[in-house]
């Protein structure tokens, strides 16, 4: 008997087969979701982003904090082996050592010299110094001043300028022909007109420089000098009692006179420049210390007794400063 499942199945794989390939169906497109499907109006294209920079640090200067001001400097000693800062102001000083009780203060044109006792170390020196500073930096100053004052009033060495001689102005001529002076120099009051200068009648060729005339009118001050200071010391010596050995004559800058226990006086030509009566002060100072050596209230009394007016004269001296002789300018 046929298996009819069978023949049934045979023609079912026979129909199967005569039937076309299907064609191939493109796989369904992916949809991709939308949020928002409304149509945006149009804008402005944007602007381009800056280039993307390294922020930058600003730099900021570094200020180096002010270096305190150099103290000012007085007038250094040219001697000068110290240095101490004094209300602010640099002092270069002399120290000298000496067989003395105290330490002592000298302020010139030339600076300040210390003298202290030998036993006295410089950190004691130092605080005697500050003690002193007020009274150390005025007087360097007010000798600054006075050098500055005395520079002004340089002398002009040539025919026709004029200095001071015994406190008036002395015009120096240049007498090439020697109508009056025959050698060296001759000093003439003439009085042409009220208040008008002596002169001083130099023996020069008229190629005469500055140095010749100098020279000739530095050795005519001396010569005038040792006679004047002679007949000043001869008058004072017997109304103060005392008896001096010996005259010798200087040109220091800072140091109008001195005297000696041995009765020696030593007394500075450049003097000259003065009135009459301040040079009588300097002569009765000094003359004065062969009684007093030192400067105690007896010895300005001693002074006082032969010159009464002798602070005053003493001021006209610091402030009135001599020329300096110091070079032919």
């Amino acid at each position: 008997m046929v298996d009819v499942r069978r023949l049934v199945q045979m023609a079912l794989d026979l129909w199967e087969r005569s039937e076309p390939a299907a064609a191939a169906q493109p796989s369904a497109p992916v949809v991709k979701e939308v949020v928002d499907a409304k149509p945006l109006a149009p804008q402005a294209p944007a602007a381009p982003a800056p280039p993307l920079r390294r922020p930058v640090t600003p730099v900021v200067p570094v200020t180096k904090p002010a270096a305190p001001a150099a103290p000012a400097s007085l007038q250094a000693h040219p001697a000068a082996n110290r240095s101490i800062l004094l209300q602010g102001q640099r002092v270069a000083y002399l120290l000298q050592r000496a067989k003395r009780r105290s330490i002592g203060f000298v302020v010139s044109e030339d600076g300040l010299v210390v003298r202290a006792p030998r036993w006295v170390t410089q950190p004691g020196i130092d605080e005697a110094l500050q003690e002193k500073a007020g009274w150390i930096v005025r007087k360097i100053a007010e000798m600054q001043q006075r050098r500055a004052r005395s520079m002004s009033a340089s002398i002009r060495w040539e025919d026709g300028a004029s200095l001071p001689f015994l406190g008036q102005p002395l015009q120096l001529v240049v007498d090439s022909e020697q109508r009056v002076a025959r050698s060296g120099a001759v000093w003439r009051v003439e009085e042409e007109a009220p208040g008008s200068p002596s002169r001083l009648y130099l023996a020069l060729p008229p190629s005469a420089g500055r140095t010749q005339i100098r020279d000739l009118v530095q050795a005519w001050f001396v010569q005038s000098a040792r006679q004047h200071f002679l007949a000043r010391l001869a008058h004072f010596a017997p109304l103060l009692g005392v008896h001096y050995t010996s005259l010798r004559l200087s040109s220091a800058e800072t140091r109008w006179g001195s005297a000696k226990s041995d009765g020696s006086i030593r007394l500075n030509w450049r003097l000259m420049h003065y009135a009459p009566a301040v040079i009588d002060y300097v002569v009765a100072h000094e003359l004065a210390h062969l009684r007093v050596m030192d400067h105690s209230p007896r010895f300005w009394d001693t002074v006082a007794e032969v010159v009464p007016d002798h602070r005053a004269l003493r001021q006209q001296l610091k402030d009135m400063p001599a020329p300096p002789w110091d070079r032919a300018a």
